[in-house]
């Protein structure tokens, strides 16, 4: 960051590194344009920021015609417990995995590129879904330019390989390189696997984007050696937690729902009405540490604005008892909010 800023542009800054709607975050960099000191010290990030801005004006407000956008918009809003993008060479198989593990109809084809364009979709654990989006391949010859804008929602990313192709040796590195020109670096720290990796280190840049990563080895269907993916990971340097799977027969997909839940510490709470049920069909889904206002927020803005307690039933609460708003949630806690 550069010296001399003030306390407003910092507020503004830490505003932006924590939005994820796409319209938040275009509201933060206005905000870090207005309150940005104007010096030769910051005239790049200025140029920068500018920069920013037009893009994502262009995404979220491109002229329409007939009643559709001119061009397809690469931004995927947000949506279910988190999002989650899939990254890989050409022909690793993520089209294929997508369908399987979302059921969309995605384009699949034994040739390279057949995804053009962001493909989302929803993939369901227990009584909650994660957003899967599938992406055009990243290789060290090309990536789509309008990739960044795409990840920066993210919560994290599922780097896709072919386990029984060679080359991916080699794919790793260059797809690494590639989205680290564009200030993009993918981690094996997740917030609910702490101590099984190093945490990335610390940045100034404020559109610098660290995303964990989970590396999904594709096609154990064509019988690859069981370790492969150890070995690989150790010539690589790699921390990613693994996941060996097939999109073809299936196997080992049923580990993925399980390991994004404690990977990201997904806490499911129920709201209610006072005296009825529970609204046990869908549960707000917010973080670890995360509170009853964040749970507020999600119900409605003007509840969390006006809000003055909650009663709670859940495993460190006494059935009905009285909270504040900064009480932290638990998995499965029932929350009736009061204002």
């Amino acid at each position: 960051m550069p010296t001399n800023v003030t306390a407003d542009y910092k507020k503004a800054e830490d505003a932006f590194r924590k939005a994820r709607d796409p319209s938040e975050r275009l509201e933060c960099l206005r905000e870090m344009m207005r309150t940005i000191p104007r010096h030769k010290g910051t005239e790049h990030l200025q140029a920068d920021i500018k920069s920013r801005i037009k893009h994502l004006t262009a995404e979220l407000s491109a002229p329409k015609k007939g009643g559709k956008r001119s061009g397809p918009s690469h931004v995927v809003r947000p949506d279910g417990a988190a999002q989650l993008c899939l990254l890989g060479p050409p022909n690793a198989g993520k089209s294929s995995l997508h369908s399987r593990l979302t059921g969309s109809r995605t384009e699949i084809g034994p040739y390279p590129h057949t995804t053009h364009l962001p493909v989302p979709g929803m993939h369901a654990h227990e009584d909650i879904h994660f957003q899967l989006v599938d992406l055009p391949p990243v290789s060290g010859d090309f990536m789509e330019p309008w990739l960044v804008a795409t990840l920066n929602p993210a919560d994290g990313a599922l780097l896709v390989i072919d386990v029984s192709d060679p080359e991916c040796l080699e794919q790793i590195p260059a797809i690494m390189t590639k989205l680290a020109e564009k200030k993009i670096f993918l981690h094996g720290h997740w917030p609910g696997l702490a101590a099984e990796a190093e945490a990335p280190p610390g940045a100034d840049d404020p559109f610098r984007l660290d995303l964990p990563a989970l590396l999904i080895a594709n096609k154990s269907d064509l019988d690859p050696d069981p370790e492969e993916v150890e070995v690989l990971e150790e010539l690589l340097g790699l921390d990613f937690p693994a996941l060996t799977v097939s999109a073809q027969t299936g196997e080992g997909l049923e580990a993925l729902g399980p390991f994004l839940f404690r990977a990201l510490e997904i806490v499911r709470v129920y709201t209610k009405s006072p005296g009825k049920p529970p609204d046990s069909d869908k549960p707000f889904t917010v973080r670890r540490g995360d509170t009853v206002l964040d749970v507020a927020r999600l119900v409605h803005r003007d509840l969390a604005r006006d809000l003055k307690f909650a009663r709670m039933w859940g495993k460190n609460v006494f059935d009905g008892q009285q909270t504040g708003p900064e009480h932290e949630v638990e998995d499965g806690d029932v929350v009736e909010l009061h204002l």
